[in-house]
C-alpha cells in the first residue's frame, strides 16, 4: 500500500479555497451588503488608519496605480470614495490615473462620467478615454472625442496620432488614415507618421502599402531613425517575411541593443532558433551589450534547440551582468534546463530567484510533466495553490496531463472542479486536456460529455476523442467520430490516423484498416510514419495475416523500428507462431539487448510449444545479461491512497479479507460456468498448482480489495503494467455479473470495461 499525500493535500487546498470564499461572502451578505462590496469593506479600515496628511495627490496616484496593477476595481472605487470626501486633493496627473483605472476595468460609463466631472483635462485625458472607446468597439464615440480634442485646442502630439491611427486601423477606414497622415506631416512628426502608418499596414494586412511606405522611408532616410527601423522590422516579421526583415536590419544602424534584441526575439518566436543564436554571437562580436530582453530571447532559442552547453554559457553572461534576478531571464533559464533534461538546475534557479510569477511555476510544472515526473508536477501545483499563485490555461492543461499519466481520476476530477470556477472552463486547450485525462483515467463517458459541451473544438479535440474511444475498445464509435470530423470539413492529420488505425487494430477490422491507410496517403497526402506502420502490422498480425504483415514491412522506406518488430512479436505470441516469433524477438534484441519484454515473450512462445529447453536457454540468457523481468503489478486508488499488488502478494494489511473475498468469488463464478484456463500458466507444474497461481494474479488481488473497500454500486478501476491474461479476462467478466459491479481494467495496451458479464473489447485484445 502506498500513500499519495499530494492527492489528499490537493483536495484539502481546494476545499479550503472554496469554503473560505463562500464563508466570507455569506457573512457579508448577512450584514445586508452586496457581494461586490466585500473587498471595499475589507479595505476601508486600512484607508482610515492612515494619517490625513498622507493623503496627498502623489499618495493617491500611487495607490490607484497599485489597484490597476492588482486588477482590484473594488479597492480603486473605495479610493475614489475617499477622494470625493476630501475635495480638491488630486492634481491633473492623479485624475488621469483615476480615469485610466475605470478604462482598464472596462467601466466606461463611470469613465465618461468622471471625464466630464474632471476640473481640468489635457491631451492624456482625451487619449485615455479614446483608448477605452476603441477597446469597447465604440468607434464613433472615439472619433468624436478626437474631434473634440482638436476643437478644444489641446496638443496634437505623436501619442495622439498613434492612438488615432490604431483606431482607424481597427475601423478599417484607410481614407481617414490618410487625412491623419497629412496632419502628421504638416506638424512635422514625420518619424511618428511612419511608425503609425506601418502599424496601420499591419492592422489592415496591407503588405503592398507597407512596402510602399518602406520605400518612402528609404527616400527620406528615415530608416536611420531607430523607431522607424523597428517598425519596418515589425512590419516584415508580422507578415512572416523574415528574410526581408533581415535585409532591412542589415541596412540600419545597429549601435543600439534594441534592433538586435528585436530580431533575435523574432527568430526565436518563428522556430528559427539557430539563426537567433548566430545573431546573438554576431551582436557580441559587434561589442553591443545585451539586455534582459536579449538574454530572454536567446535563451528561448537555446531551449528550442535543447542546447545545454550554449545555455550554460548564456547563464554565465547573465550572472556577470547581474540580470539573473530579472523574472523574464530566470524563467527562460528554467525553461532551458528543463527542456535539456536538467530539471534540478531549473529548481535551483527557481529557488534562488527573488521574483517569480505564474510563468515561473508553469515552467517547472511543464518541465516535470515532459520529463515523466507527474507526481512532482502535482506537488508543485498544490504548492502554487497554497502560495495563492493564479493558475493559467498552461497550468491546468499541464496538471491534467500529469493526472492522465498517472491514470489518477480523483485528482483529475478535483482539478476539473477548480477549472469550473475559473474563466478557463471553456478554454479549448484546457477542455482538450480534460478529454484526454478522462479517457486515460478510464472514464470515457466523461470525456465524451466534455467534448459535447465544448463551444468550439479543433483537430486536437477530435483526435483526443477518437483516440479515447480506440483506447477503450469502442472502435465503431471511434470511426464514427472520424466520419463526423471530416464531415465538418476538418482535415485529419497524422495523429488522427494513428487513432483510427488503432481503433481498427483493436477490433480486427482488417478491410477498414487497409482502406483508411490507403485513404491517408491518397486522399490526404499524409506520408505514413512508423506509428502508422506499427498499427497496421499489429492489425494484420493479430488477424493471423503474417504474409501481408511482412510484405507491408518490406515497403517501409527505412529500417522498421523496434516498435514494429514488437508488434509482430506480440501477434506471434497470440497465434503461437514459434519460428517467426523467434525471428522477431531476435530482431528486437539486436536493437535493444536489455529488452525484458522481448525475452519474456520469446520464453512464452517456447513454453506454449512445450519447448522447455528453449525456455531454460532464454532464462539463462537473461540471467547472464542481468535482465530482470518486470513483475506483474496492479494498483487501485481509494480515498486518496493507491494500493499496489504484486503477483502472489501477501503483505497487504487486508490480506485475510482479500483471500476470503477471492474464495467467495471462485465459488460464485464456478456456479455460472467458470472453467480455469491452465494454458496461460507457462510453468511445468500440476493443474492444482496452476489453478492456485491463477488466483493470485495481481489484478484479481486488486479486484478483491476493490470489492471490499469501495461502496457498492460504484465502478472499480484497476491499472495493470502488463497485458491481462486470458483466464483473468474470463474470470473478471463473470465476476462483474456475479458482484453486479462495473469493473474497468487498464492493461499495457488498452482499457477493458466489464459490465454484466461482457467486456468492451468483445474478447478481442
Amino acid at each position: 500500500m502506498i500513500r499519495l499525500p499530494c492527492r489528499r493535500r490537493l483536495l484539502l487546498v481546494i476545499n479550503y479555497f472554496c469554503s473560505n470564499r463562500i464563508g466570507s461572502i455569506c457573512s457579508i451578505q448577512k450584514c445586508g451588503f452586496s457581494v461586490q462590496s466585500a473587498p471595499v469593506i475589507e479595505q476601508r479600515d486600512c484607508f482610515a488608519c492612515l494619517p490625513y496628511v498622507e493623503f496627498n495627490s502623489h499618495a493617491y496616484a500611487g495607490m490607484l496605480q497599485q489597484s490597476i496593477l492588482n486588477v482590484d476595481p473594488a479597492r480603486g472605487k473605495g479610493l475614489h470614495c475617499e477622494i470625493l470626501k476630501r475635495v480638491g486633493c488630486l492634481d491633473l496627473f492623479a485624475w488621469n490615473i483615476l480615469l485610466n483605472m475605470y478604462v482598464k476595468f472596462e467601466l466606461l460609463t463611470d469613465a465618461c462620467q468622471l471625464f466630464e466631472e474632471m476640473p481640468d483635462r489635457n491631451t492624456i485625458s482625451f487619449v485615455t478615454l479614446i483608448k477605452g472607446f476603441t477597446q469597447s468597439c465604440l468607434f464613433t464615440e472615439a472619433v468624436a472625442l478626437f474631434v473634440r480634442l482638436h476643437r478644444e485646442g489641446h496638443e496634437l502630439n505623436p501619442f495622439v496620432f498613434t492612438s488615432t491611427l490604431k483606431l482607424l486601423v481597427t475601423m478599417e477606414r484607410a481614407e481617414l488614415g490618410l487625412i491623419i497622415h497629412a496632419c502628421v506631416l504638416k506638424l512635422g512628426h514625420d518619424s511618428n507618421a511612419f511608425v503609425g502608418v506601418f502599424k496601420a499596414s499591419i492592422g489592415l494586412k496591407a503588405i503592398e502599402l507597407g512596402k510602399a511606405i518602406h520605400g518612402c522611408a528609404l527616400k527620406s532616410h528615415y530608416e536611420q531613425d531607430i523607431y522607424v527601423g523597428i517598425s519596418i522590422l515589425d512590419f516584415y516579421t508580422k507578415f512572416g517575411v523574415i528574410d526581408e526583415a533581415k535585409r532591412a536590419f542589415d541596412e540600419m544602424p545597429k549601435k543600439d541593443v534594441i534592433p538586435w534584441s528585436f530580431m533575435i526575439a523574432r527568430y526565436a518566436q518563428n522556430d528559427q532558433s539557430k539563426e537567433a543564436v548566430e545573431l546573438f554571437s554576431q551582436m557580441r562580436q559587434e561589442s553591443v551589450h545585451p539586455n534582459q530582453f536579449t538574454f530572454a530571447s536567446v535563451l528561448q532559442a537555446c531551449a528550442s534547440l535543447e542546447s545545454l552547453d550554449f545555455g550554460k554559457q548564456i547563464h554565465c553572461h547573465v550572472l556577470k551582468q547581474g540580470l539573473h534576478l530579472d523574472v523574464f531571464v530566470s524563467n527562460a533559464l528554467m525553461d532551458v534546463y528543463a527542456k535539456c533534461g536538467h530539471i534540478d538546475n531549473s529548481v535551483e534557479v527557481f529557488r534562488q530567484s527573488p521574483n517569480i510569477n505564474d510563468v515561473s511555476w508553469n515552467t517547472l510544472i511543464v518541465g516535470h510533466v515532459n520529463l515523466g515526473n507527474p507526481e512532482e508536477a502535482l506537488i508543485l501545483f498544490i504548492n502554487a495553490l497554497e502560495s495563492r499563485v493564479e493558475s493559467t490555461e498552461v497550468t491546468y492543461s499541464s496538471v491534467l496531463r500529469a493526472c492522465a499519466s498517472l491514470a489518477a481520476l480523483e485528482p483529475g476530477t478535483q482539478v476539473h472542479s477548480l477549472i469550473i470556477k475559473t474563466r478557463y472552463s471553456h478554454d479549448i486547450v484546457v477542455n482538450n486536456s480534460l478529454i484526454d485525462m478522462y479517457a486515460k483515467c478510464g472514464s470515457i463517458k466523461d470525456a465524451q460529455l466534455i467534448f459535447n459541451k465544448m463551444r468550439k473544438s479543433d483537430e486536437v479535440s477530435w483526435n483526443s476523442l477518437i483516440s479515447g474511444y480506440s483506447m477503450h475498445g469502442l472502435s465503431r464509435e471511434s470511426l464514427q467520430t472520424f466520419d463526423m470530423m471530416t464531415g465538418k470539413g476538418l482535415k485529419p492529420n497524422k495523429i488522427t490516423f494513428i487513432g483510427v488505425l488503432a481503433a481498427c487494430s483493436n477490433k480486427g477490422l482488417v478491410d477498414e484498416g487497409q482502406a483508411y491507410f490507403n485513404s491517408m496517403v491518397v486522399d490526404y497526402g499524409i506520408e505514413p510514419c512508423m506509428e502508422h506502420y506499427t498499427c497496421m502490422v499489429w492489425l494484420l498480425g493479430r488477424s493471423g495475416l503474417f504474409d501481408e504483415a511482412l510484405k507491408l514491412m518490406e515497403k517501409i522506406p527505412c529500417e522498421p523500428s523496434i516498435m514494429v518488430w514488437r508488434a509482430l512479436l506480440g501477434a506471434c505470441v497470440i497465434h503461437n507462431e514459434v519460428e517467426l516469433g523467434g525471428y522477431a524477438a531476435h530482431r528486437v534484441l539486436e536493437m535493444e539487448p536489455q529488452d525484458d519484454a522481448a525475452h519474456v515473450l520469446l520464453s512464452n512462445i517456447y513454453a506454449t510449444a512445450k519447448r522447455w529447453e528453449n525456455v531454460a536457454s532464454v532464462r539463462k540468457n537473461m540471467k547472464r545479461k542481468g535482465v530482470k523481468k518486470d513483475p506483474g503489478l496492479s494498483w487501485i486508488e481509494t480515498q486518496g491512497k493507491v494500493h499496489y499488488f504484486k503477483v502472489g502478494e501477501n503483505s497487504h494489511p487486508d490480506m485475510r479479507l482479500i483471500n476470503g473475498m477471492l474464495e467467495w468469488l471462485k465459488l460464485k463464478i464456478k456456479k455460472i460456468g467458470y472453467l480455469p484456463n491452465f494454458d496461460v500458466v507457462l510453468l511445468d507444474v500440476q493443474d492444482d498448482e496452476k489453478e492456485r497461481l491463477l488466483w493470485v494474479h495481481s489484478e484479481r488481488l486488486a479486484l478483491a480489495f476493490g470489492l471490499i473497500r469501495t461502496p457498492f454500486g460504484s465502478p472499480i478501476r484497476i491499472m495493470k503494467n502488463l497485458r491481462i491474461c486470458g483466464d483473468c479476462h474470463a474470470a473478471i467478466k463473470l465476476i462483474s455479473r456475479a458482484a453486479k459491479r462495473d469493473i474497468i481494467v487498464r492493461d499495457m495496451n488498452r482499457f477493458h470495461q466489464f459490465q454484466d458479464g461482457i467486456c468492451s473489447c468483445g474478447d478481442y485484445w
